[in-house]
């Protein structure tokens, strides 16, 4: 995860409705995947992911009627599994599936809404994100310090490494109160991200049914 969470600060998504399945096909693939074996395949409503020994993600901006949306579920399922990692350590993360939920203050978001530069929505100081993670060897429900985002960023775990297939259904205004101690502004990005290169396992899954509240 080398190259890959300083990037996950804030990219992301544009054309989902707060009731109803996000439709993967808009999603776009970070520039950097191209030097890594990470097949990311939309079809509608579902993201198949596949990573040999590589890392990437996939990401779309969210638009201004989506930055009050508080709440999340989704299901999702991994066929082949990265082996259990610390989350909390850098260079040595690796973990099956991560979604990012990006936030910024309400008039930072207005002001950087038509931005296309990834680079000032990730290096925003005011900036914050939550990632829910599949993966590592850590208790379900663990909030973790980001190796690579310091402060604004937190790891919540929902699984440990292993397959399986599972419904999540998370409040963000509470966990974005645990992680960071204050009531969170505007959701501007999404993002889903594979990361095997650490460990140069393979890792097959998916993500479906994704929704906002």
């Amino acid at each position: 995860m080398r190259v890959l969470t300083p990037i996950l600060a804030l990219i992301l998504s544009a054309s989902m409705a707060t009731a109803g399945p996000v439709n993967f096909n808009a999603w776009r693939t970070h520039w950097f995947a191209i030097f890594s074996k990470v097949k990311f395949v939309p079809s509608g409503d579902a993201m198949a992911v596949t990573a040999d020994g590589a890392v990437s993600i996939t990401y779309d901006r969210l638009g201004e009627q989506e930055w009050g949306a508080r709440k999340a579920s989704w299901r999702w399922s991994v066929d082949s599994s990265v082996p259990a990692t610390d989350l909390r350590r850098k260079g040595g993360d690796d973990r099956n599936l991560a979604l990012y939920f990006a936030f910024l203050p309400n008039a930072e978001a207005e002001r950087l809404k038509g931005t296309n530069s990834l680079r000032k929505l990730l290096n925003h100081p005011e900036g914050r994100v939550l990632a829910y993670v599949w993966g590592g060897n850590h208790q379900r429900g663990a909030v973790l310090g980001s190796p690579y985002l310091g402060n604004r960023g937190k790891t919540i775990v929902l699984r440990g490494s292993g397959t399986g297939r599972y419904s999540e259904s998370v409040d963000l205004a509470a966990d974005y109160r645990r992680a960071f101690g204050s009531e969170p502004d505007a959701l501007v990005a999404l993002a889903l991200s594979a990361d095997s290169d650490d460990t140069d396992a393979i890792m097959r899954g998916q993500v479906s049914n994704f929704k906002l509240q």
